[in-house]
Parts: C-alpha cells; sequence; structure tokens
C-alpha cells in the first residue's frame, strides 16, 4: 500500500473516484445539528469526527453512543461508540468504533441471478484512536489514526486514514475560534479475495476448468481540507456586568445565554466543496437549539449531486445526576434528503464527568 497525499479541491472530473466513502460520514448528534460546520468550536468526544483538536477540550470522561437513521427503506444504519479520557496536563486521548449495517442481502448466482442462494451482510467498521493537547489557553492541537475494513463474504478491503487539526481562540471571554483540519490522507485501498475468482470451462476435449482471478483496482481516499470561524455572543453579558461590576465582568460567570454564530469551507479532492453557515442558541449550556445550512454545487437543481437539501437542525437536553454526579446529555439532528429518502436522524447519548 501506497501512501496518497491530495491536491485537487473539487474536482468533478476525480467524483466517484474515491472509495471509503463512510470515513465521510459525521455519527454525532451535536455536530450534524450542525452539518459538521463546527470545525472551529467543536469540542469534547464530537471532536473525534470533525476537528481532533477539538478533543483537548473534554474535561475529564466522556462516554457516548450514538445511533444514525440513514436509509431507513434500505435497513442502513450507522451505529458509533466513543470514549474520551483527560490525561492530565498531558493531554486527551480519544477512541471512536463505526459501525454500518445493511440488513441482509440477497445472494445470487451469475448464470441464475433469479434464484437466492441465502443473504450476506456487508461489515464496514472504522476504529479511530486519536490524541490532543491545549498547548495555552488560546491553541489546542490534535492528531488521529483511522483503520478502515470492508468486507462481505467472499471480498474485503482495508486501509488506514490519518488526521490533524488545530483551534484557535481568543477574545475577552474567549469567544473567537478558528479551526484548520486535514482528514483522511491516507494508504490506497484495493478490494481482493475469492469474489474475484471465476471458474471457467477449459477448452474442447479437456476435462478440467480454469480458475481465473480478476484483480480489483486501487482507490484512495475521501481526503478533505476544513476552515472554519465560529463567535460567541452572550446575550446578557450587560445585565451580568452591571452586577459583578465591569472591571470584574471578565472574571465573572459566563452569562446564561448564548448563541454562536458559525461558517465553514470545505475543499473536498473528490466531491463538490462545501460552504456553509450554522448558528447555535444554549441556555446554561444544559439546552441548546441548532441549525445549518451547506450548500454545494447543483444542490437545489434538477439533478442533485448529493441526498440532502442542504438544511440541519438539532437539539440537545442535558442535566446532572445527583448533586455531584456526571452530566447526562442527548443530543438529536435532523437532516431532510432528495426523495426516495425521508431523511436522517441521529440520535447520541453522553455521560460526562
Amino acid at each position: 500500500m501506497g501512501l496518497s497525499v491530495h491536491g485537487y479541491a473539487g474536482n468533478k472530473d476525480r467524483s466517484g473516484q474515491a472509495g471509503a466513502a463512510e470515513l465521510m460520514i459525521n455519527p454525532w448528534g451535536q455536530s450534524t445539528g450542525v452539518f459538521g460546520l463546527n470545525t472551529a468550536n467543536v469540542k469534547g468526544i464530537d471532536a473525534l469526527k470533525t476537528n481532533i483538536a477539538g478533543l483537548a477540550l473534554s474535561n475529564k470522561t466522556e462516554i457516548a453512543a450514538s445511533h444514525t437513521m440513514l436509509l431507513r427503506s434500505a435497513k442502513v444504519a450507522v451505529n458509533n461508540l466513543g470514549f474520551a479520557q483527560k490525561l492530565g496536563n498531558s493531554g486527551v486521548l480519544g477512541v471512536n468504533i463505526m459501525a454500518m449495517t445493511f440488513g441482509e442481502i440477497p445472494i445470487t448466482e451469475y448464470n441464475n441471478p433469479e434464484t437466492t442462494l441465502g443473504t450476506y451482510t456487508p461489515q464496514f467498521f472504522n476504529f479511530t484512536l486519536g490524541y490532543a493537547k491545549s498547548f495555552s489557553r488560546s491553541i489546542q492541537a490534535g492528531v488521529a489514526a483511522t483503520f478502515v475494513s470492508q468486507q462481505i463474504s467472499n471480498v474485503k478491503a482495508s486501509g488506514a486514514a490519518f488526521e490533524a487539526g488545530i483551534q484557535y481562540v481568543t477574545g475577552k471571554r474567549d469567544n473567537f475560534h478558528f479551526g484548520i483540519t486535514l482528514r483522511n490522507i491516507g494508504t490506497n485501498m484495493r478490494f481482493n479475495g475469492n469474489g474475484f475468482s471465476i471458474n471457467s470451462e477449459a477448452p474442447e476435449n479437456e476435462s478440467y476448468t480454469m480458475n481465473m482471478q480478476t484483480p480489483s483496482e486501487k482507490f484512495e481516499l475521501p481526503t478533505y481540507l476544513n476552515f472554519g470561524i465560529a463567535y460567541d455572543f452572550y446575550l446578557d453579558e450587560k445585565s451580568v456586568a452591571q452586577a459583578t461590576g465591569e472591571e470584574q465582568a471578565t472574571e465573572a460567570p459566563k452569562p446564561k445565554h448564548r448563541l454562536t454564530g458559525m461558517a465553514n469551507f470545505t475543499s473536498n479532492s473528490f466531491n463538490n466543496d462545501y460552504l456553509g453557515i450554522a448558528a447555535e442558541y444554549a441556555f446554561r449550556e444544559m439546552f441548546m437549539l441548532r441549525a445549518g445550512y451547506r450548500y454545494e454545487k447543483g444542490i437545489g437543481g434538477d439533478q442533485p449531486t448529493t441526498m440532502y437539501t442542504g438544511v440541519s437542525a438539532g437539539a440537545t437536553v442535558a442535566t446532572r445526576i445527583g448533586e455531584k454526579g456526571p452530566m447526562l446529555a442527548v443530543d438529536y439532528s435532523f437532516r431532510p434528503t432528495q426523495r426516495p429518502s425521508t431523511g436522517v436522524h441521529v440520535f447520541t447519548l453522553r455521560f460526562m464527568r
């Protein structure tokens, strides 16, 4: 396997030439509520699939499980499990396990395609190991590696993808955010296995059969580069400042109401580029509403190049278990899709200490 680095952006001539498209799937309810446009301000376990630098902002321990209803009519879904642990001043270690389910698919023969010989279930599996560290109050950075596996009963492929990201924070209340991440640089992949073997009859007067192998071509991973900015508006900041004194305002607890605006640009190597804006409202960081819009060329035309309409929305409800117990949060997001799909739902359950 060779290491491939891409220098193209939104090249329509290369559309469809990459494989392992599941690396483009974000399985978390928080970040999908803004269509993954939170490169600059994502934090915690969600960062494992958006910008690994944000993993450094995990408080102590975070465990989360998520289920994505991707194509309900075809029984295609994504199950995801993540874990993040702060290692003191050394940084944060994160693990993410993602598996796709496709239901049972009938097995048929080339010479008799209408006869079913049982069923098989494709197995798409990703395992990510990430590390991030805050180098100062303003800068955090991270790196991660993902093992990719695709397999059916007689054909399989595997590879490895790598990513790196950085976030920068500044402002009176650390309310300006900038982030950049490069994801899915990795090894080429190739399918192989008995599924590429063909038994053919020997020439006349010969009493044996020939077995021919048909090798598959290598394919690259869907590399992309993300740039994002975000700004936090504290809606009741003036009342907090008046209550505590202007000179102490920066040291006082943050106001109850936060409204964050986000903008993001994604440069894709094998797809159209993305450009999007999003917003998130939070009350005491316990209840959140969010929405976003991601644009790409042709998204609103008669022959769209993506299953999504570009709109996303989501919400979070969080509470503390007991007086000093862990935080429990439930995240939900919805992204409308083109027909015949009926939209993508994501449900996430998170525990934080």
